[in-house]
């Protein structure tokens, strides 16, 4: 079954990301590898943001072990992108993250996925419960699961 854009309410942070010449491929929009680079940036920068992960020195550190991505309409160079971000699954030891790409003034996404971290201890790799900064922050953006 085809999923449907969300629109921008399924999403409850947004980043501005802006879109540099070398996303654009020889088709003449953004590469579908440079919507896996905005996910990266938008998880981490939530987590900087809101103080949940330390990602210089911290002991626990996020390991990316599934991404998916829905594309929908295009996006080019230049333009200054949102990234909507929501949390559509809290585990023990690791997150769902849910995105959404949204064009200037556009209501509904032009492509969305989901980025699965497991966090780990930084020296052992061994999978670690989310520490009490991370789970507090990715429960503050709990989405719907209905859309």
């Amino acid at each position: 079954m085809r999923a449907h854009p969300h629109t921008r309410d399924a999403y409850c942070w947004f980043a501005d990301m802006p879109t540099r010449w070398s996303d654009n491929d020889v088709y003449g929009h953004v590469n579908n590898a440079a919507y896996y680079g905005f996910f990266d940036t938008a998880v981490n920068r939530f987590l900087i943001e809101k103080n949940a992960l330390d990602i210089e020195t911290g002991a626990l550190i996020g390991l990316v072990v599934q991404t998916s991505c829905a594309y929908f309409s295009p996006l080019a160079f230049p333009e200054l992108l949102q990234i909507g971000v929501r949390a559509e699954r809290v585990g023990r030891t690791s997150v769902t993250y849910g995105l959404g790409v949204f064009g200037q003034n556009e209501d509904k996404a032009s492509a969305q996925g989901q980025f699965v971290h497991v966090y780990v201890d930084r020296q052992s790799r061994v999978p670690t419960p989310l520490a009490a900064p991370l789970r507090r922050a990715v429960m503050d953006i709990i989405g719907d699961q209905s859309v």
